[in-house]
């Protein structure tokens, strides 16, 4: 599932007389998709994404000489992106031999963190010069674990962030490098983010031996029961609210609704106004929310606030990143597929295909009880309507599926350049507003 960042780190030799390839532009044959995978901190959260390419067909066999290009191709897609990385962080794994790219330049310089692979001819003192750099900018950088490298030893003493894979060493050695790097931290911490963590039983093992970050599938385990939120009484009322929204119900009884649960208004209240919807009016009452953001647009952020969870463990914030990038990464490239259509339809059909998932009932069922347009259920129940397609291609980008990404993709007429635009600003939205709950 995680090759092509166990490929990147695997430490094979470059040749050093063999010149870097330029990176190549974008095509039909040879186009790169973005892939996302979740970073979490030692409570539970996510605190960043991993990102790197899907190798396509063509680049698949490529030997280590083409690396710099895909680092360049890697780079250049992600400085499409004017506000990825407002709040979380974005771990880019990069081969020291790329450090001079000129895409490395243009990088953004909040929550960036530079994981280099020292290239088997790397010298101690270049390297760090551009790490140097690369600091006094405010980019971070992470060293993964290579301890035969002549160049390790002095690089490590700069690192922000000491990376390991663990699903490639023994436990002893995870431990030994824990213990080595807090060790020689020099009064200057250093993060140890702990990569391809297969299992829980490996994560809490990470946990133990003081990791602060971990990255894998680990993640997309159930770690704990999950409660049946169908009998979850807040998620009850808004979806009741959302109904009387949805339909033809007066303010006031809008308004009493919400009346039955003081605490959920406080919520609903605080989250609209919070700096992620950017309102220039406060709103003090869902009445006044109805004026100023319409039915439809606060049936959006209704539908947001559902996904909220209490005390969350990996797996709920998989459902809620999922869920709220889906809808953003649809809306997004439905702005520029779908001109002149209405783009609230498509965020609510990407965030309702969660809904059964987190609601723990049939899909169908719940849909049922919602008035939504005939197009947004089609989609969801029957794979058919104009917005289907759309919601393929932001299903597929959570999945470690080249093959797949290119057909959605294909099929839904957007280039891999806009999907991979999309999923940054989906992944930069679903951060902000996650980052104003409780």
């Amino acid at each position: 599932m995680f090759d092509s960042l166990k490929k990147l780190f695997s430490g094979k030799p470059e040749q050093a007389d063999t010149p870097a390839p330029k990176a190549r532009q974008p095509t039909a044959e040879n186009a790169q998709f973005l892939r996302r995978e979740a970073v979490f901190d030692r409570n539970n959260r996510l605190s960043g994404h991993l990102f790197t390419l899907h190798e396509s067909t063509l680049l698949a066999d490529a030997d280590d000489a083409r690396q710099r290009s895909l680092d360049e191709t890697l780079l250049a897609t992600l400085n499409t992106s004017a506000d990825a990385w407002n709040t979380s962080h974005a771990f880019i794994p990069l081969s020291s031999a790329s450090l001079d790219l000129p895409a490395v330049d243009r990088l953004k310089t909040s929550n960036i963190v530079l994981i280099l692979q020292l290239a088997a001819d790397a010298e101690a003192d270049i390297v760090c010069e551009a790490i140097d750099r690369l600091r006094e900018r405010g980019i971070q950088i992470g060293v993964f674990r290579q301890p035969k490298n002549p160049a390790f030893a002095k690089v490590i003493h700069l690192a922000d962030y000491a990376a390991i894979d663990i699903g490639a060493n023994e436990a002893d050695t995870a431990r030994d490098f824990s213990a080595a790097v807090r060790a020689s931290s020099l009064g200057r911490p250093i993060k140890l983010l702990a990569c391809n963590v297969e299992t829980i039983d490996d994560l809490r093992f990470c946990q133990q031996w003081h990791f602060d970050n971990f990255h894998g599938k680990f993640a997309s385990s159930d770690l704990a029961p999950r409660a049946d939120n169908s009998s979850d009484p807040h998620k009850a009322l808004l979806l009741n609210i959302m109904r009387l929204v949805q339909g033809d119900a007066e303010t006031a009884e809008i308004a009493a609704a919400m009346k039955q649960d003081p605490l959920l208004s406080f919520r609903i209240l605080r989250y609209l106004n919070s700096p992620a919807l950017g309102l220039s009016n406060r709103i003090d009452s869902l009445a006044q929310a109805l004026v100023i953001l319409g039915r439809q647009r606060l049936t959006r952020w209704l539908a947001v606030l559902l996904f909220s969870v209490r005390e969350p463990h990996f797996g709920d914030w998989l459902l809620v990143e999922n869920a709220l990038s889906r809808g953003r990464l649809m809306e997004v490239l439905g702005e520029q597929s779908m001109p002149g259509v209405a783009h609230d339809p498509l965020f609510l059909t990407g965030i309702f295909s969660c809904l059964g998932e987190l609601l723990h009932r049939p899909l169908a069922e719940t849909l049922n009880e919602m008035l939504l347009a005939d197009d947004i259920k089609n989609a969801l129940l029957e794979r058919s309507g104009p917005y289907a397609p759309l919601l393929a291609v932001a299903e597929a980008s959570e999945a470690f599926d080249l093959p797949r990404m290119q057909e959605t993709a294909r099929a839904a007429g957007v280039a891999p350049e806009a999907v991979n635009a999309a999923l940054l600003a989906a992944t930069a939205w679903a951060s902000e507003v996650t980052a104003y709950w409780e």
